[in-house]
């Protein structure tokens, strides 16, 4: 992701014909900062494997993680905090930088998340005793794996997670109906994944109520900073107007991160020399720095439920975000309502321009700029209907989704055929609908092949 390949579309970082957030609120008279996961640029590498991994382990030093011109403070923002690449040791994060100085070492009780929240406040401090109005962006690493947790966080969740993927599944599902967030009759609960194997029968039952554990821990830390974040808005006069946006990564990652081993973005020991275990065969308990292990399929499942797959297929599993809006002189609609609106990432930029009453450039530092397709979110603030995307299309590592009103056509990742599904009634995608509506899936995948041609997407080769 963060590679330059020799393809107009895959150049590994923003592109000069694109602006970031920071770039437009600053223009229009905005302070502007970043803590956290940035992952947006082209990787810097060393010549060999084992210079690399002397990198990662904190063994040498190296000024630059990516070029300086596609770090954040060179995209708009005036203050950032955090790691330029993507994958990170929570207790001793490789590529962490301020501004654009690297961070050699931390702190002996360092935590990441704690870090990015902390210096997430530091900056609302600062900002808040300045008449111009401010934009902060938090991006925070957690809960991606490693699986990397405090003790204390961790043993608050110790039983949480022993009742097994079934019961938890069906305990989400039924809470989720009951506050309203999903209608029983057009979501159901989708099969379990890989429900061959039952939680009684599982002989790694305990490392895996464990890992579920510290991924709730993890969440269960960051969470705790964004309560001190909002605080520091209250102490400071600063919260009832200030618009908060919170929304997840896009569905739980089912990836084996210890089958990768150490390399490229993964260390092979700490700094202080103790070898970090990758966990192939469950043989110790995730957690501790000195060990890199995931979620895996079956817990990805569960996080993700009702919907079927997770992070990098285009399932709605693998799409599909909660996202809450907080602010109190601007939102409208009741307090702990719900919008059916449907929204996509890129309706951001459309959004805080209109608040912010900036101008979306078509030129910026001499470069033409090409014109945002979001649209904006407001209406939902103020409880109105919009009409939304007309389309909506993607592709991730060869997954691929074509959505037209209801109707949507998707594809998995190591798959050339379409799926077809209507949203309006199976949103949890349960009945593939393609047969009989051979012409709805020849109309939607033209519609897919004329936006990958236009937005220099390339396909996987014997894909149409």
């Amino acid at each position: 992701m963060s590679e330059r390949e020799n393809a107009p579309g895959y150049e590994g970082a923003i592109k000069s014909n694109a602006v970031t957030l920071a770039e437009v609120l600053k223009s229009a008279g905005y302070h502007t900062a970043m803590s956290g996961k940035w992952h947006v640029s082209n990787t810097l590498v060393q010549s060999t494997p084992q210079e690399q991994l002397k990198w990662l382990n904190h063994q040498s030093q190296h000024d630059r993680f990516s070029p300086l011109a596609q770090y954040p403070t060179q995209r708009g923002f005036e203050k950032y905090f955090g790691t330029i690449w993507g994958v990170i040791d929570f207790f001793d994060p490789f590529s962490l930088v301020s501004g654009t100085q690297p961070i050699n070492t931390v702190p002996k009780d360092y935590y990441h998340t704690d870090a990015i929240n902390d210096t997430a406040v530091a900056y609302i401090r600062e900002y808040s005793k300045s008449k111009e109005p401010f934009f902060l962006y938090i991006a925070h690493n957690a809960p991606h794996w490693p699986l990397q947790a405090l003790p204390e966080d961790i043993a608050k969740y110790k039983n949480t997670y022993t009742a097994g993927w079934d019961a938890i599944r069906k305990t989400r599902y039924e809470k989720m109906a009951k506050l309203g967030l999903i209608d029983t009759n057009t979501t159901k609960l989708s099969p379990r994944w890989k429900s061959d194997l039952s939680w009684e029968n599982n002989p790694d039952k305990t490392w895996d109520a464990e890992a579920m554990a510290v991924h709730a821990a993890m969440v269960d830390r960051m969470d705790q900073g964004i309560g001190r974040i909002i605080e520091t808005l209250r102490q400071t006069g600063e919260l009832d107007n200030t618009l908060i946006l919170f929304l997840s990564d896009n569905g739980a990652s089912a990836e084996n991160c210890a089958a990768y081993g150490p390399g490229f973005d993964r260390p092979s020991e700490t700094r202080d020399g103790r070898p970090i275990v990758y966990a192939t065969k469950k043989e110790v308990m995730p957690g501790p720095q000195t060990t890199y292990s995931s979620l895996g399929q079956r817990w990805s499942n569960v996080v993700n439920t009702p919907y079927e797959y997770w992070k990098a297929e285009s399932f709605e599993g693998g799409v599909k975000t909660p996202l809450i809006a907080y602010w109190p002189k601007g939102i409208k609609a009741p307090k702990g309502g719900y919008s059916a609106q449907n929204g996509h990432v890129m309706d951001f930029m459309a959004t805080f321009t209109e608040l912010a009453g900036a101008e979306y450039p078509s030129n910026y530092n001499g470069q033409a700029i090409t014109p945002t397709t979001g649209i904006s979110l407001t209406p939902s603030f103020y409880n109105k209907k919009s009409a939304g995307h007309a389309t909506l299309f993607n592709e991730h590592f060869g997954a691929r989704y074509a959505r037209q009103g209801d109707w949507k056509l998707v594809s998995l990742s190591n798959d050339t055929t379409w799926q077809l599904y209507n949203l309006a009634t199976d949103r949890t995608e349960m009945k593939n609908l393609a047969t009989q509506h051979p012409e709805k899936v020849k109309e939607l995948a033209a519609l897919w092949r004329d936006w990958a041609n236009t937005h220099n997407v390339f396909p996987k080769p014997g894909r149409n």
